[in-house]
């Protein structure tokens, strides 16, 4: 089963999406379960974990909704305020809900570079761990000595890393954020998402060439069996489309053993993810 880990769905409104930018205007619009499925139809995906792009509750309830009227929405990785006094209700309202496996906080616009080391977030990650739930870390390069101090605070959580934490590959940006993913990865419960590549790169001219060197020091690092495909589907589209996305990554993995790149391909993250 093919399984991408890492999918958004919205109704395009501009204040709300206004990170979308004039180049990525080809994404101002609504993109759904509608679409999705005939994407997946032509691509031989089965399932897949719809992440949020808004933080706000009415994200998660609406990315719970699209889930429970498509079979095909496995997971959500929705939104909640870990820093909240009301935290722990949340959850256990949350928890309620079956197709929700973790939460997500938009950290890469966050201006307070240990925003995650804060005492209330740290109270909403334990808290995580309490009912079970995962966690995708979002961050840029230069927060990854928060993320890694985070992951080693609590060692038997369930982490993933978005996107290679979005090296600048654009810029050919490497070493820094290697030394980094390396110390992340010794931690056996942090996994990581090999998804959001193309857009960290140039949109007009990136090369699989270029991508390559950082997927593979994901690969040396995490192992077959913490690394999981991704598209960040509609994103993924201002540098390229989903065959192209998919494509990317199961020609790197072709030499891999079968075991190994079904794995990637989908059972790391109904592992990691606990999908039915």
């Amino acid at each position: 089963m093919i399984i991408d880990s890492h999918q958004h769905f919205w109704n395009y409104e501009p204040e709300k999406h206004s990170w979308i930018d004039d180049e990525m205007s080809v994404i101002r619009r609504d993109f759904l379960s509608d679409d999705l499925q005939k994407v997946f139809d032509e691509n031989g995906v089965d399932a897949c974990v719809a992440v949020q792009a808004d933080q706000t509750t009415e994200e998660t309830d609406f990315l719970i909704s699209l889930a429970e009227n498509n079979n095909f929405i496995k997971g959500v990785v929705g939104w909640v305020d870990l820093r909240s006094e009301s935290i722990e209700e949340d959850l256990l309202k949350y928890k309620k809900c079956d197709v929700v496996k973790g939460f997500r906080h938009v950290v890469q616009e966050e201006q307070d570079h240990n925003f995650m080391l804060r005492p209330e977030f740290l109270n909403g990650i334990e808290l995580l761990g309490k009912y079970d739930l995962c966690y995708d870390i979002l961050i840029f390069p230069h927060q990854l000595g928060a993320a890694l101090e985070l992951v080693k605070k609590f060692p038997n959580q369930k982490f993933v890393i978005d996107h290679i934490a979005k090296p600048y590959i654009k810029d050919g940006f490497f070493e820094g954020w290697a030394v980094m993913m390396r110390e992340i990865a010794k931690n056996q419960k942090v996994y990581c998402k090999i998804s959001g590549m193309i857009t960290e790169a140039d949109y007009k001219t990136w090369t699989p060439e270029q991508v390559y060197p950082y997927m593979k020091l994901v690969l040396e690092s995490f192992g077959a069996g913490r690394v999981m495909y991704g598209s960040d589907w509609p994103v993924c589209l201002v540098a390229g489309n989903y065959s192209i996305v998919k494509a990317l990554v199961t020609d790197f993995i072709s030499d891999l053993s079968q075991e190994q790149q079904n794995a990637i391909m989908g059972s790391n993250a109904a592992k990691f993810y606990n999908l039915k």
